[in-house]
């Protein structure tokens, strides 16, 4: 047998890279929440982590890679995920902001970074509560991936469709119709303010790159080298598209992170595939290990992963503050709600795992 082929539904580079996305998640996100404007623009260790930030693509383009060679397929099973996730994402808002306002931990310098004061209204606590995040992306992706599915299985079809929409997407950004509840619609497909961080124009394009080279490796016949090399030509590629589109108009076609150009959009993807195919050479390289089981143990939690870690850091902001601190304390920080967030994870788990099993016994049914 070829060992370049695999017939699992998993794929261990793409495992491991979103495993480490998930690990960078809460390295980023405790920079921003706890440590100074200095320590984030102007220290070793602001500009290390702001580098390491424009890995977040990696999610979406495993997303759409594993979507393709998931075996929940049906347009049901489908709709049911692109729910949860929108659910997820919904409650993950509750905890991080209006449970910590009622509770009076908010920080106040959080709720002037808004330019607000105290009480928030009640459109300000909605506003908090439905901010715009990577899960209201993913689940609203999930539903436009069933109407892509339709469209056929050419593998072009994806990347296509995802080269349309950042060619749009400058020219749709920010309209509104002023029409409360479909302006909130409309900005979660392509709003230009802070209220939706990850809107669909652009940030679907990297979904619809992973599906393209999902559906070019079942076509291979899951053969890992091709994919992963094609995965290294076409990211340089884009790298040198994108990043001479970059230089070209920097505020055109890299707007800001959140509000990305076509330039910058193509630049980050070239810079994601050749990191994933850096990530498959590595795992070449070493045998299963225990950080490999860590980083595919994330990779399969990521959204739960995902939701605590933030949760973590904002009630956190009722004892350390928002915005408060130098290197030091956020070098410290990292490690304590890396540790937490798993713990929480687990434990959480463990319940649930418990809870089962009581309800399998109540119902009368064997476990083992």
């Amino acid at each position: 047998m070829n060992p370049n082929i695999n017939n699992r539904n998993r794929v261990l580079a793409i495992d491991l890279a979103r495993g480490i996305s998930v690990l960078f998640v809460v390295v980023v996100h405790t920079l921003w929440m706890y440590g100074n404007p200095y320590t984030q623009s102007s220290t070793w260790l602001g500009t290390s982590i702001h580098f390491i930030g424009k890995g977040t693509p990696m999610f979406l383009i495993a997303m759409g890679f594993s979507f393709c060679l998931s075996k929940r397929q049906s347009t049901r099973a489908i709709i049911r995920r692109a729910l949860g996730l929108l659910g997820f994402g919904y409650g993950m808002n509750l905890f991080k902001f209006v449970v910590p306002y009622f509770l009076g931990i908010l920080p106040t310098e959080f709720i002037a970074a808004y330019g607000w004061t105290t009480p928030l209204e009640f459109g300000q606590l909605t506003y908090l509560l439905l901010t715009g995040d990577i899960l209201q992306l993913a689940g609203i992706s999930l539903l436009l991936l069933v109407g892509v599915q339709k469209l056929g299985n050419n593998k072009f079809i994806p990347l296509a469709i995802g080269l349309l929409l950042l060619i749009i997407t400058p020219f749709v950004r920010g309209i509104r119709l002023d029409i409360i509840g479909v302006d909130y619609c409309l900005d979660l497909l392509w709003g230009g303010e802070w209220n939706v961080y990850f809107a669909v124009f652009p940030w679907f394009f990297f979904i619809l790159a992973g599906m393209f080279f999902g559906r070019w490796f079942k076509e291979k016949n899951n053969h890992q080298t091709f994919i992963f090399r094609q995965m290294l030509l076409y990211g340089l590629l884009f790298l040198l598209i994108g990043g001479g589109l970059v230089y070209s108009n920097f505020s055109y076609h890299f707007n800001d992170y959140f509000h990305l150009g076509p330039g910058g959009a193509i630049y980050l993807l070239g810079f994601n595939l050749v990191l994933l195919f850096i990530v498959n050479k590595i795992a070449g390289y070493f045998a299963p290990n225990v950080f490999f089981n860590f980083l595919i143990y994330s990779s399969q939690r990521v959204t739960l992963l995902y939701v605590f870690q933030w949760v973590i850091i904002c009630f956190g902001m009722g004892i350390l503050g928002y915005q408060q601190h130098g290197v030091g304390v956020v070098l410290v920080l990292i490690p304590i709600i890396t540790i937490f967030t798993y713990f929480i994870h687990f434990y959480y788990e463990k319940m649930h795992k418990v809870s089962f099993r009581k309800k399998k016994k109540t119902l009368g049914i064997s476990v083992r």
